[in-house]
């Protein structure tokens, strides 16, 4: 694609995890070494082997939309948890430094959001299965019964709680946001790919300002009992909760699952500046591939091109902010590639052993800390990597915050199938 005059800045951010539910408590909480991860309830928690997870105790979705906005609180109590955060941390990102309600051009304002199909919640379809397996034997499902008497018992705005793109619908109304409007569904890798996506956008002159976030609860029964079939779990630290999630450590087993929101406007910079916005800082670079092998020469080769369009080499870059979750294979693909890369010259921080893999919201989650890092001047320490292991060569930061003393911030993310993006930020 040909090189763009028109550059893109971060101006606001609205944020929900398990360590904080705005910027400044989530990024105080990282550097303080807190963890988000806790034991379930007994709800969620029986019979899995994996019993903790990162929760975000105490969310109230109402607190976080203005009482003028009656529908939109109205509209707000109605939604699936996962869209609730989605929805909320927009209405956040806007009050906490988005254009004034009126002052853009709707159809220049975008979204993009990365969410996955979400899980239902057990109380829309339990009374209606009941009534599906009355008089039948154990493990069938009597569907004429299921038809005649059950499908009634399901609300019938269900499937509206659940589809992926409800929470980019939701903020569009909520902020009349007219322009390019997408959802991303390739769970951990999503929240790179819809920013990428809407850099690519300001950059062909299509709109100006753009909504760009992660949302899921990966806490809902249905998705823990799923998830705990394929994805490899911490299981060992069901007494030990905060020292589960183990990015880069010999001991790492596995993630523990969570939840979390994370929104940040992405706007031309001629447009920020006009209006006067505050810049938190700027989207330089941005690239995706595929490695099927793992091997992490592909991985590499992503990293490069991200470097080749923000105009930098490897020596610029303060920190990695690397995706690795505490997986056995993953983590030392991730590794590979930033070691090719950068050999251990470079810092590598892990926010998931804090708060845990909440799918389509970590990307963007996990890049708020390196937004926040530049901003701040200094990078909180990886959590729980207490003996690195050999097959992970990396430099990983633990311990204290580190001052930051370069301009430039490296964000990876991944999926276990291969997909993997980096994006690049610099300090403003």
């Amino acid at each position: 694609m040909p090189t763009s005059s028109r550059r893109a800045v971060f101006t606001c951010l609205g944020i929900h995890t398990p360590i904080g539910t705005d910027p400044d408590s989530y990024f105080q909480a990282l550097s303080a070494g807190t963890s988000g991860i806790r034991p379930l309830s007994a709800y969620t928690q029986a019979p899995m082997n994996c019993r903790i997870g990162g929760t975000i105790d105490g969310y109230d979705s109402k607190k976080f939309i203005p009482a003028t906005m009656r529908e939109a609180r109205k509209a707000v109590g109605r939604l699936s948890r996962t869209v609730q955060l989605g929805v909320t941390a927009a209405q956040q990102a806007m009050t906490s430094g988005g254009p004034a309600p009126g002052s853009i051009d709707p159809f220049r304002f975008g979204i993009e959001y990365a969410c996955v199909m979400i899980s239902t919640e057990l109380e829309d379809i339990v009374g209606g299965a009941k009534l599906a397996v009355e008089g039948v034997p154990l493990g069938k499902v009597d569907m004429r019964a299921w038809g005649k008497t059950g499908l009634k018992q399901v609300p019938p705005l269900w499937m509206l709680k659940y589809l992926p793109n409800m929470p980019a619908c939701h903020a569009s109304i909520n902020a009349d946001a007219q322009g390019p409007n997408n959802t991303h569904t390739a769970t951990d890798i999503a929240g790179l790919m819809a920013l990428g996506e809407a850099y690519r956008i300001l950059q062909r002159d299509a709109a100006d300002f753009f909504l760009v976030g992660g949302c899921e609860s990966r806490l809902n029964p249905l998705s823990i009992s799923r998830t705990s079939l394929f994805m490899e779990l911490a299981k060992s630290f069901n007494d030990d909760p905060a020292r589960a999630v183990r990015p880069f450590d010999a001991a790492r087993e596995g993630t523990v699952l969570g939840e979390a929101a994370a929104v940040l406007g992405l706007e031309e910079l001629a447009n920020a500046e006009q209006r006067g916005a505050k810049i938190l800082a700027e989207l330089v670079g941005f690239a995706s591939g595929f490695e099927a092998s793992k091997k992490g020469t592909g991985f590499a080769g992503v990293i490069r091109n991200a470097m080749k369009q923000a105009n930098i080499g490897p020596e610029q870059i303060d920190h990695v902010n690397a995706a690795a979750g505490g997986w056995r294979e993953l983590d030392a693909w991730e590794a590979r590639a930033i070691q090719e890369v950068f050999g251990d010259a470079v810092p590598v921080f892990a926010a998931k052993g804090h708060i845990g893999n909440s799918g389509a919201a970590s990307a963007l989650v996990e890049l708020a800390a390196s937004v926040l890092a530049l901003r701040d001047g200094v990078l909180p320490g990886t959590l729980n990597c207490e003996n690195r292991a050999p097959d992970c060569p990396v430099l990983v930061h633990t311990g204290a915050p580190r001052p930051v003393e370069k301009p430039y911030a490296l964000k990876l993310s991944f999926t276990d199938m291969g997909q993997c993006a980096a994006a690049i930020i610099r300090k403003w």
